[in-house]
């Protein structure tokens, strides 16, 4: 499995499996194939699909320490651009399938009802993690802030996962939101006990 993760085309296999969500939405427009009402059923899969990548995302680190495959760090990157893709498309989707793009409208509505907001404030601070997701960006900010910039993330898992709430209460439908919050619950915690773990002391030199 770990000289597999480092094939050469390996990346390139895992890029195009996670464009495939995107081209079944795709299909399934074009085929008429998303129900009464297309619109929402594209909107809320790329939301859907944002928030699997999130929870794909954030668990690289998790099984990379507990599996020791260390080979997994080098898609975490491109698992976390893929959560500010279908977060972006989700926005889009939302904007002109729903707003019909009209800005006036789309500013009203995100004041207007908190769920939306919540979902926005999440994408806004996505925004900074994608852009500054690059090797000169890691060089000019310094690997410190970086870091520090980057557990941002820790704070739009929340927040995706309440925009995610709000959105299915209108529904009464919990389900899928209970599974979201316990994977996301294991993989926050997770972190939080390596963060507060005893840093083992260097062994004393021979």
């Amino acid at each position: 499995m770990r000289s597999l993760l480092l094939h050469p085309l390996a990346k390139p296999l895992v890029f195009l499996l996670c464009l495939l969500p995107l081209a079944w939405l795709v299909y399934g427009a074009v085929a008429n194939q998303l129900g009464a009402n297309p619109a929402e059923a594209l909107i809320r899969g790329l939301g859907d699909w944002a928030l699997r990548f999130l929870c794909i995302a954030l668990a690289v680190t998790p099984v990379r320490i507990h599996t020791r495959t260390p080979q997994l760090a080098r898609y975490r990157r491109m698992l976390g651009l893929f959560v500010a893709f279908y977060a972006s498309l989700h926005l889009v989707a939302y904007a002109w399938l729903d707003m019909g793009l009209d800005v006036a409208d789309i500013g009203r509505d995100i004041l207007k009802r908190p769920f939306i907001l919540v979902g926005f404030t999440a994408w806004l601070l996505l925004v900074p993690l994608a852009l500054t997701s690059t090797n000169g960006m890691v060089r000019r900010l310094g690997g410190k802030a970086w870091r520090a910039l980057h557990r941002l993330v820790y704070l739009v898992a929340p927040l995706a996962l309440l925009h995610f709430f709000w959105m299915r209460a209108g529904k009464n439908d919990f389900a899928e939101v209970a599974v979201y919050a316990v994977i996301l619950g294991a993989l926050l915690l997770d972190r939080l006990s390596r963060y507060f773990k005893p840093k083992t002391p260097p062994a004393p030199a021979r």
